[in-house]
């Protein structure tokens, strides 16, 4: 069977899209970064509870102070993208339960009161939004660059609170020369899927 996605799309999505690792100085604009969530935004979650949080990295002086957090390979991709986007899960999404799963509002504090619990299940869905979110980049033509080598305790106090816990930091923009590295190998379906 084949699957309902044309084959163009296939390939912008997952087939020819790989973690780049140059960019153009081409800028990302607003319209695109705003398109990108619109979408994103659909992408479910548990308890539709979406506590992926963005931090966009526009300015000199902001990409300055994010750069010395970064792993050593990873500050000069990030220093020279033309945008920088954290990821970030909000361990306090409970708050926005009441408006965002109005068919069980009780949600909040039935299974969210205590941190722990929240703060596992903030990573855990923010994750999965940070993969919705690498999607959306490729399906506006551009090109992610996701990495997690970086120092968390560091970018959190820069850049965030301590309700928020950085995810990953992603580059965004036109692949540049040599973008891609060689493409490694997959798992084949047998290798990764078991029927019982």
């Amino acid at each position: 069977m084949s699957l309902v996605l044309d084959s163009a799309a296939q390939d912008l999505l997952f087939r020819e899209a790989r973690t780049a690792n140059t960019f153009t100085d081409e800028p990302v604009t607003e319209e695109q970064v705003q398109a990108i969530y619109d979408l994103v935004k659909f992408g479910p979650t548990a308890f539709n509870q979406s506590p992926l949080r963005v931090v966009l990295v526009r300015s000199a002086e902001a990409r300055e102070r994010l750069v010395p957090f970064m792993s050593g390979g990873n500050q000069p991709k990030t220093a020279t993208a033309p945008l920088v986007a954290i990821l970030a899960a909000d361990n306090e999404f409970h708050e926005e339960l009441p408006q965002l799963f109005p068919a069980f509002p009780e949600a909040k504090d039935a299974f969210f009161s205590e941190r722990p619990a929240r703060e596992q299940s903030a990573t855990m869905n923010a994750a999965l939004q940070a993969g919705y979110f690498i999607l959306g980049v490729r399906a506006a033509g551009l090109a992610a660059g996701p990495m997690t080598g970086f120092d968390g305790a560091g970018i959190q106090k820069e850049f965030l609170d301590g309700d928020h816990t950085p995810l990953m930091v992603v580059n965004i923009g036109k692949p540049g020369e040599n973008a891609w590295y060689p493409r490694s190998p997959r798992l084949s379906f047998d290798e990764a899927v078991t029927t019982v």
